[in-house]
């Protein structure tokens, strides 16, 4: 009996030491697994590529869109921040109708107007006469472009008015006055090609060019300096013309081509030395090329001029009617790619871009019909 009673007491223990030599077996198998299982979800906020580690996908101090772009370094690997940055805000274009526009303007000439004053007046232009607008960006860049000789105090009151008044129209733009040196016949026409070419030189994506006569001021902000998809004479009604075109193809005074359009009529000619012809040119290639002016409202296109006394080298040109005549034959040669002239010096003032230039001097009159 007894011997009974230890045999089946060695198998029950037998038993017991199976069963916890199987538990130990499984949780040994299912310690490992969780482990596994913790290591692979905790993996996937911590690993991380060698290459993705040491060159972040983007960088604040690398511009890619540069091949030649270079960023400055430490040496070191840079460190991914934990969180992006802010993104500066986009700046939205500017609106077609400018909410700052005052309408008329009242134009006088009798007040002093020293350079430093103008220049107190417009804080936000910039070496050269250049403006930007910071709150808005323009469709288009505006190179003002002024034939000039001897008429400091006309321009002086030029920049007085027009800096506002562009700044007001959101305009992104330049202002060039190319400087006829030495004391020849004047040629406008002539130097309005020079400062397209000069402007151009120095920002390559002026695409909007605005002609003007230095003597010449808008009484109207709502005249807006820009381009459209037609040549456009601002100057319709000036004060010396009783606020009337003086003939219906007057083109003089102040007008504005797109890059685009100026190419297409070769430019100004420049061969109308004196006084008179070159804008009845410049009308007779605008229609010969198929295009049309556009007018500003006569009610917003009034000018007034600074009176002053003509140029002894700035008479009219005797020829000039029957160079007008042969515009069809004449613009195929003489233009933008026939201007010849050399820049003498280029000083960037504070309110403008002064470029003085030699442009020759004129045939005989018997030698120009």
């Amino acid at each position: 009996m007894s011997r009974l009673l230890g045999g089946t007491l060695e198998r029950v223990c037998k038993a017991v030491l199976l069963l916890c030599l199987l538990h130990f077996l499984v949780a040994v198998i299912l310690y490992f697994d969780v482990y596994a299982q913790h290591l692979a979800f905790f993996g996937r906020f911590t690993t991380r590529s060698p290459a993705h580690a040491l060159y972040p996908a983007s960088s604040s101090s690398t511009n890619c869109s540069r091949p030649n772009a270079t960023a400055a370094s430490s040496g070191l690997p840079e460190v991914p921040s934990a969180r992006p940055g802010p993104t500066a805000p986009a700046i939205p274009p500017c609106p077609d109708v400018p909410p700052g526009l005052v309408g008329r303007v009242v134009i006088e000439f009798t007040s002093p107007m020293p350079l430093e004053r103008v220049q107190r007046e417009n804080p936000g232009v910039l070496l050269g006469g250049r403006y930007t607008p910071p709150d808005c960006t323009p469709a288009q860049t505006v190179a003002v472009i002024i034939p000039f000789r001897h008429r400091e105090h006309h321009l002086r009151y030029w920049l007085h008015y027009l800096h506002p008044m562009l700044r007001r129209q959101r305009l992104r733009y330049g202002i060039y006055v190319i400087n006829q040196h030495g004391e020849e016949t004047f040629n406008r026409a002539k130097l309005l090609n020079v400062g397209f070419l000069e402007a151009l030189k120095e920002d390559a994506t002026y695409d909007c060019f605005i002609f003007s006569d230095v003597d010449l001021v808008p009484m109207d902000d709502r005249n807006l300096y820009r381009c459209g998809d037609q040549p456009r004479h601002f100057a319709i009604a000036m004060d010396k013309f009783g606020f009337r075109l003086p003939y219906a193809s007057y083109f003089g005074g102040v007008s504005g081509l797109s890059k685009a359009q100026f190419l297409r009529i070769n430019g100004f000619p420049n061969e109308y030395w004196g006084w008179g012809g070159e804008d009845d040119d410049i009308f007779n290639r605008i229609s010969l090329t198929g295009m049309k002016i556009s007018r500003p409202d006569v009610r917003i296109g009034r000018y007034r001029m600074i009176k002053h006394d003509r140029d002894k080298h700035n008479e009219p040109n005797p020829q000039r009617f029957s160079k007008i005549q042969n515009t069809k034959m004449s613009m195929k040669w003489d233009g933008i790619g026939s201007v010849r002239y050399r820049v003498l010096e280029v000083s960037r003032q504070p309110l403008f871009t002064n470029i003085t230039v030699d442009i020759g001097r004129p045939m005989s009159w018997f030698n120009q019909g």
